[in-house]
């Protein structure tokens, strides 16, 4: 398996029970680092019980389309894979690297794609992309939409949809760890945002919302707090709007949030708010905190851009994306009921057993394999 996504320490969960299944032997690689508009990631060596993580050179690093492994084939060749999983896109270069590899040495591959919007791209990777389509056996969807577009533009072979990553639920669960923020007495409600801050995510939106909304409180009319877990190039923008709306002492920018403390971050909030936003290039192509959050049974709510609905199902509340009036009246709803927020922990943390843990999408992509191999 070739995959940038696996430097996050809580996604290797997935890796090991790959590893666990029967006749798999496997070896991943990934780079040292990725860098994107959030910051860097590096490495994090957490779950390796069971397979080879090896860490290969990456060049163009922080480039989504155009990075690639300048060590591949050599990696390749020592690893003599029967199958190559390439968690990446279709039109990316290192995707035309792996699945050119793959070609030359009569081997099968599958790629990964979250890609929900129906994009053309221009030459190189357009050709890139039809490259993929040709020399693929299998391709792995993130979601149903993305599905759709791999259809609609004319992939010929399998396609099975399957989130690229699950959850541990013995980690993600609500007393697994301390609070990483103490309970405030002056501040009755938490809400909680986890994630890119850039602008599709909508953190903005949450920000007017709440300042709608100055009242909330668990249990009444009183003060709330806002706590913001990740990084990115949006976020002195968000401290301004904070101060301009009179809300900086009741929120706390925490930054980067290690991958196996985020339960500690979902046991210091009483709801999760993603209030993402589409826009012509991009719409949510999951929202991995959300499975995140309900395994700890924290509640959710979420806009409707791309996949949010799909995923948080009947476990949360929706809200149009950018409509702040309409968030803030879902804020201050479960603010009042304490008993809806103990009924939607209840159910987000059945919808994330019944099919989004480790376990479940291991299984689901080993069966994907059984298929390409002609095992099945």
């Amino acid at each position: 398996m070739l995959s940038k996504a696996v430097i996050v320490g809580a996604y290797q969960r997935k890796l090991e029970e790959l590893a666990r299944l029967p006749e798999v032997e496997l070896t991943v690689l990934t780079p040292p680092a990725w860098r994107d508009s959030r910051g860097e990631t590096r490495l994090e060596r957490t779950y390796t019980t069971g397979y080879h993580l090896r860490a290969t050179p990456i060049a163009l690093n922080g480039h989504f389309h155009t990075h690639f492994y300048p060590r591949l084939g050599h990696e390749l060749a020592a690893a003599r894979p029967d199958l190559l999983h390439v968690d990446e896109e279709p039109y990316n270069l290192a995707t035309w690297q792996a699945l050119r590899w793959a070609h030359r040495h009569g081997r099968p591959a599958l790629f990964f794609t979250w890609q929900n919007l129906a994009r053309r791209y221009p030459p190189p990777f357009r050709w890139i992309e039809r490259y993929s389509y040709r020399h693929s056996t299998h391709a792995l969807a993130g979601n149903q939409e993305a599905r759709q577009v791999l259809l609609n533009k004319g992939y010929a072979a399998p396609v099975t949809v399957i989130p690229q990553f699950g959850i541990d639920p013995h980690l993600f669960e609500r007393h697994a760890q301390p609070p990483l923020v103490a309970p405030s007495p002056t501040h009755p409600l938490t809400v909680g945002y986890a994630g890119g801050l850039i602008p599709e995510k909508g953190v903005d939106d949450l920000l007017h919302a709440l300042a709608l909304g100055r009242g909330l409180a668990a249990d009444g009319p009183g003060p709330w707090r806002l706590l913001v877990a990740g990084g990115g190039a949006q976020q002195p923008a968000l401290e301004r709007l904070a101060s301009q709306l009179e809300l900086a002492e009741q929120v706390l920018f925490l930054g980067r949030v290690r991958s196996t403390e985020m339960p500690a971050f979902f046991a210091s909030i009483d709801v999760l708010v993603l209030p993402s936003r589409t826009t012509a290039t991009w719409k949510e192509q999951f929202g991995r905190v959300l499975v995140e959050a309900m395994a700890c049974q924290t509640p959710v709510i979420g806009s409707d851009s791309g996949e949010i609905p799909h995923v948080i199902g009947e476990a949360g509340l929706i809200f149009p994306e950018g409509d702040r009036p309409a968030l803030a009246g879902l804020l201050q709803r479960l603010a009042r009921d304490a008993a809806l927020r103990a009924e939607l922990g209840r159910l987000g943390r059945s919808r994330v057993l019944a099919h989004f843990t480790q376990q479940r999408i291991a299984a689901a992509t080993y069966r994907v394999y059984q298929q390409m191999l002609g095992s099945v």
